[in-house]
């Protein structure tokens, strides 16, 4: 069964940069069929989908937030990982790490084929 669990801090400064971790335990981030995604839900509002990265490396990008975002991985970890940067108070939110099988928005994240518990992350000064 695969698992997936995001750490990283729970408050960030305004102008700073986020940076979050997802290992991956009971299956290979270079499986070349999913993408592994980032998405992340603000507080009253539904999932946005941040970026997602193949098994083979490729990257994808939500275009209203490439200019901010990085996401890498680090397959002797088995791990991949989100950078946002110049962070707001508007980056608040539950930031979620998730398996698909494509990068289309999904309304709910039992529309995924799995994804993690999600971590609070606060931008507060």
């Amino acid at each position: 069964q695969v698992q997936l669990q995001e750490s990283g801090p729970g408050l960030v400064k305004p102008s700073q940069t986020l940076s979050l971790t997802c290992t991956v335990s009971g299956g290979s981030i270079t499986s070349d069929y999913y993408y592994w995604t980032w998405i992340r839900q603000p507080p009253g509002k539904g999932l946005e989908w941040m970026g997602a990265i193949t098994g083979s490396g490729s990257i994808y990008y939500n275009p209203s937030l490439k200019s901010r975002t990085s996401i890498s991985r680090d397959t002797s970890k088995n791990q991949f990982t989100l950078q946002l940067n110049s962070v707001t108070p508007e980056d608040t939110a539950v930031y979620y790490c998730a398996r698909a099988d494509d990068i289309r928005l999904r309304a709910s994240l039992y529309e995924y084929d799995c994804w993690g518990r999600g971590t609070q992350v606060t931008v507060s000064s």
